[in-house]
């Protein structure tokens, strides 16, 4: 996932002028800046009263089957709104981020990918030009969902997420409404939302969607520079980003979000934590090209945390370069010929970390709330 990254960098490097000419080249519209506004379905308009309403259900465990498991447990504002683990601990689990661990006895397996942050997920499949449909967006490392609404629900429905044990996954839905509707303050707030369904399984969807949306990160250092500003980027970052351009790493990692959101095979190893090798959806180990925006909060990197820096994530690219196999299950042929053509070298690898540190934003909503009109822990059992 993260050779993605590398190749989303390489494009940016196709804005950058070289030497000491002040006049700089034609900025390519394949790596412009995120947009500032951001797009809703025709369905779901986004509304202040949505926003409000999705924050506190993002951030109540009175979604999750043992009401110990929020959202916000592992996309989490303090980490980038991920959470700095490998693999997620969802129910029966306590302690936030790196921190976070099983209570014993315990049952519950760990969840087999790494959780992204949602920062920018609005944009999700974003062609080079810009365009996106918000009702048809990429969702997942494996695509298997569309739009952030049919995302937003499989999660509370996931066992080892969510759902944990004593409900089913056909009932967990109507239990969740059923203890939204016994609470007179989300009553009122989903009739404020939604003045004409009120609460349902749907509008909870559209409520936590609407607040996603609302989490974006559209003046980094590098939007300001497509924009205009070309002091915004470093010399350093300006020869990280042609290092890039030259291993044609926006053949996968091109457009404003830099992922052309196709899945690609590239043979990560498999994390050591899980008991079993994770295919991927179709069993070809083909995961989704990750955005390269904001990586400093959404450490470990690839589908399966499995590389803790962006340093080990180049070097897994050099070994691809040279053929070499990292997972058994995936021969080196089946590789993605994209990620084989890499020419990735190590002198290259700290100037292209260098550009990529551009594609950071700091300025982003870290807003908790105090509360939650469940009552519960505000963010699940994280402390």
């Amino acid at each position: 996932m993260f050779l993605r990254y590398l190749w989303l960098l390489v494009l940016p490097t196709l804005l950058v002028s070289c030497g000491s000419d002040p006049a700089p080249p034609p900025i390519r519209v394949r790596h412009g800046a995120l947009p500032v506004t951001v797009r809703a379905p025709a369905d779901n308009p986004t509304t202040p009263e949505k926003i409000a309403l999705g924050r506190l259900l993002f951030f109540d465990p009175i979604l999750s089957g043992s009401r110990d498991v929020a959202c916000a447990t592992c996309h989490h504002p303090s980490a980038g709104w991920a959470e700095f683990r490998d693999l997620s601990i969802g129910v029966n689990g306590h302690g936030l981020g790196s921190k976070r661990e099983f209570r014993q006895p315990n049952t519950i397996p760990l969840v087999k990918r790494n959780a992204p942050t949602i920062l920018n997920a609005a944009f999700n499949g974003m062609s080079p030009s810009g365009h996106y449909d918000p009702a048809r967006s990429p969702m997942f490392w494996d695509n298997r969902a569309r739009s952030l609404e049919a995302q937003a629900l499989e999660p509370i429905r996931a066992f080892e997420e969510m759902r944990g044990e004593g409900v089913g996954e056909d009932d967990v839905l109507p239990e969740i409404v059923s203890r939204l509707a016994a609470n007179e303050e989300y009553r009122a707030l989903f009739a404020a939302a939604f003045p004409e369904e009120g609460l349902t399984a749907g509008n909870l969807a559209r409520a936590i969607a609407a607040f996603e949306r609302s989490l974006v990160t559209p003046n980094t250092r590098f939007d300001q520079y497509m924009r205009g500003d070309r002091a915004a980027l470093s010399q350093a970052e300006l020869e990280g980003f042609e290092l890039f351009k030259k291993m044609d790493c926006s053949k996968c990692h091109n457009g404003p979000m830099f992922s052309d959101y196709k899945l690609h095979v590239l043979g990560v190893p498999d994390n050591a934590a899980l008991p079993a090798s994770d295919p991927g959806i179709v069993g070809d180990y083909a995961f989704r090209t990750p955005t390269l925006r904001n990586l400093r909060f959404t450490a470990p990197y690839m589908h399966n945390g499995t590389f803790p820096t962006l340093l080990k994530v180049l070097e897994f690219y050099e070994d691809l370069a040279m053929d070499k196999q990292r997972n058994p299950h995936v021969a080196p042929e089946a590789v993605d010929e994209l990620a084989r053509g890499s020419r990735l070298r190590v002198r290259d690898m700290r100037p292209i970390i260098s550009f990529l540190n551009a594609l950071n934003d700091e300025e982003f909503d870290r807003t908790v709330p105090a509360a939650v009109p469940s009552g519960l822990s505000v963010g699940g059992a994280i402390r």
